[in-house]
């Protein structure tokens, strides 16, 4: 094996180019590490990507937040303002793993390992987040949501890597949340989880409303044709049961030791309700605070 720390990212780009083996980037290492101590992958190449100039800062632009590619959970949550910005996205990386494991977990190395039980994919998807990737031919933006293809794969192309995720701008009155559901409460992956982001006007009514499942199917599940039902309505209980119904219908999960199939599609309703209260509970605070 062959361990690389270029200092630029063309040097690491021509690394990964160049390689005629299975090749890993290392800028968390928390999956990748734990893949080869268990054998389940023995790369040629390992480029280390920490050297590489604004890979490890958070930086507030006119149309967002641009986060590093090797910013950890720890830095995510302690950066000022950006918990209050996105609470959903923030609670969904600070459930992985351990506090050890938060100072070197990456939103690159969770959506890159393309997990279904990933905690910040949801969470990302409903706010419709993009990522810069740099490659042989420059650089280019693709949503989040199309990043992992299949479990354990991604579409990133030879020599591309993520260089930073870019958490879009947001209406007045939006907000997101995050919830999962595990046997612990604590170091566990997901059996089922749901992000939610909401977007409210002045009255409480709704403009937008995102939802997204993980856990339930082989790729996150991104709720379709919920607009249609809510735009322009105040959030009521005979709404909240047609979008749990939607949400535990559009499931696709598996049978196994943590939990059927029925038991996911039902509990993925569930916490699709809790995330839309917990979204809109946010959001409207927004508007209250404002009215003050």
């Amino acid at each position: 094996m062959i361990f690389e720390k270029p200092n630029s990212e063309h040097e690491a780009v021509n690394l990964l180019y160049k390689s005629s083996g299975l090749t890993r980037i290392l800028g968390g290492g928390t999956d990748v590490l734990v893949q080869m101590r268990s054998g389940i992958i023995e790369p040629e190449l390992i480029v280390d990507i920490k050297n590489i100039p604004g890979i490890r800062e958070i930086k507030k632009t006119n149309s967002g937040y641009e986060i590093g590619a090797a910013v950890s959970g720890s830095e995510f949550n302690n950066y000022p303002g950006l918990k209050e910005f996105t609470p959903g996205i923030a609670e969904a990386f600070d459930l992985i793993g351990s506090s050890q494991i938060q100072g070197r977990c990456t939103l690159a190395g969770n959506i890159c390992n393309a997990s279904p039980a990933a905690d910040t994919a949801p969470a990302l998807n409903v706010s419709k987040c993009k990522v810069k990737i740099v490659g042989p031919n420059g650089l280019r933006e693709d949503l989040v949501s199309n990043i992992p293809i299949s479990p354990g794969k991604n579409s990133l192309k030879k020599g591309e890597f993520i260089k930073s995720i870019i958490i879009p701008n947001r209406p007045l009155y939006s907000s997101d949340s995050y919830i999962r559901f595990t046997p612990r409460s604590e170091m566990d992956i997901a059996v089922v989880s749901a992000a939610c982001f909401i977007t409210l006007d002045q009255d409480k009514l709704i403009k937008e409303i995102n939802v997204s499942l993980g856990a339930v199917a082989p790729l996150v599940v991104n709720i379709k044709g919920i607009n249609d039902l809510v735009i322009n309505k105040k959030l009521d209980d005979d709404l909240l049961s047609k979008i749990s119904n939607i949400c535990s219908n559009s499931c696709d999960p598996i049978d196994d030791k943590r939990g059927t199939i029925e038991f996911r599609s039902h509990v993925a309703g569930v916490l699709a309700k809790r995330a839309i209260i917990l979204a809109h509970k946010r959001a409207g605070e927004k508007i209250e605070k404002i009215a003050r």
